[in-house]
């Protein structure tokens, strides 16, 4: 019997298109005028694409070149878009593999200090590609709040003043390279892969960086994890 709702090749539409140039620009934290710099193509160019205006061949290429793309053709072949059966079917197997958790405002050196303190591990991780001085800083703040974390409880109240201040110029400092915290918290089970060990209950401490002023209200993780020891 032949299928009726099966995935067929096309073409991008110039409206999906649109979709994703913005979205790699933005991405990259390009403006219409850098990127027209980068691919050759004028600013007005830009728009009338991001606007979902037809295109020719050698725009599209001019793009997939700037965006380095490895086959420079590939905004001008058929992709094989989900049917409304599979993208259901994808969400459900999504949602089960996966744990959304609600993005809070990450702004101040002694709120991270206190949340490093409390959790006993952190992911940490970038949303979208840091630009080279923005990813130092994010790295730096990493290593400086994870050793703090290791000795916490040896610093006094009033010492504690000195680590809020230098958290602080981190979060300052990825603040005005256009970098946003967001962070979520987790209470798992970790379950060692030694042979009849009992599982034992530790608290994540998710840290993520986003563009300022395109931060989400959400952010998924896995459900589960594996732990090689």
């Amino acid at each position: 019997m032949t299928k009726t709702n099966q995935t067929e090749a096309r073409l991008l539409t110039p409206e999906e298109l649109a979709i994703l140039v913005k979205h790699f620009r933005e991405l990259r934290q390009w403006s219409q005028e850098q990127l027209g710099e980068i691919s050759g193509l004028s600013v007005r160019t830009i728009q009338r694409v991001e606007k979902g205006q037809p295109s020719d061949l050698d725009t599209r290429r001019a793009l997939a070149r700037a965006f380095e793309f490895e086959d420079i053709d590939g905004l001008n072949k058929p992709y094989a878009f989900p049917t409304e059966e599979e993208q259901k079917a994808e969400k459900e197997k999504f949602d089960r593999e996966n744990i959304t958790l609600t993005a809070l405002p990450l702004t101040t050196g002694q709120q991270l200090a206190g949340l490093v303190a409390m959790h006993s591990m952190d992911l940490t991780t970038p949303a979208f590609e840091l630009p080279r001085e923005a990813a130092e800083q994010f790295a730096e703040m990493t290593d400086y709040f994870r050793d703090y974390r290791d000795c916490a409880d040896m610093y006094s109240e009033r010492d504690k003043f000195e680590i809020y201040d230098d958290m602080q110029r981190h979060i300052d400092a990825l603040l005005n390279l256009g970098v946003s915290l967001r962070y979520a918290t987790r209470k798992i089970s970790i379950k060692s892969a030694m042979p009849d060990a009992k599982p034992f209950p530790a608290s994540v401490l998710y840290v993520v960086a986003f563009p300022l002023g395109k931060e989400p209200s959400e952010f998924a993780t896995a459900r589960e994890a594996r732990i090689g020891w």
